[in-house]
């Protein structure tokens, strides 16, 4: 049974009865809307912590989709779970993918910024220093670009760059 005949509560019916009838009345190509249908459905089981049945409908939405934008998007929720998992290697690679079609998406270069840090505690715990500095500077590279699209997010990266001096305090100012 398709995910969207399974949902059990009023909001989750109302949305995917206007996704259908906004489906149907679309004006695109089969495969756009298929590509659609799919991507919905990888984000619902997504919610619903159904990694695997939303990577399946995620990998089929992008052999179908051909919109760069749309693909940016399906390939960062592919790097969401992948995140979740602790796949940091494969995340990494996803949101990469989805910076190349969509430069602007901030939400992943703060996810990227995010492993990389992640990846610098660890290697300061191994004492490693230099890795450490290495990944604490991509780090700080991928949330400087995210906070010059969204000045006004990432509050925390932006005390964590100028703690670190990473930022100049007057930078954004």
């Amino acid at each position: 049974m398709p995910r969207t005949q399974r949902n059990d509560n009023f909001i989750d019916k109302s949305f995917t009865v206007m996704a259908d009838l906004i489906l149907k009345l679309m004006p695109a190509k089969y495969s756009e809307k298929q590509a659609f249908a799919y991507y919905r459905d990888g984000m619902s089981a997504q919610a619903d912590g159904e990694y695997a049945e939303a990577m399946d409908n995620y990998k089929e939405a992008l052999t179908l989709e051909e919109d760069p934008y749309d693909r940016s998007f399906i390939l960062y929720n592919m790097g969401l779970i992948h995140t979740s998992n602790g796949e940091h290697d494969e995340a990494l690679n996803l949101y990469k993918q989805a910076l190349e079609l969509n430069p602007q998406m901030c939400q992943a270069m703060n996810n990227i910024a995010v492993i990389y840090h992640h990846k610098g505690e660890q290697a300061q715990e191994a004492e490693n220093t230099q890795t450490a500095n290495d990944c604490y500077d991509e780090a700080a590279r991928y949330w400087l670009e995210a906070i010059r699209i969204a000045p006004n997010n990432y509050i925390e990266a932006q005390n964590w760059l100028k703690n670190t001096g990473r930022m100049k305090v007057d930078m954004y100012y």
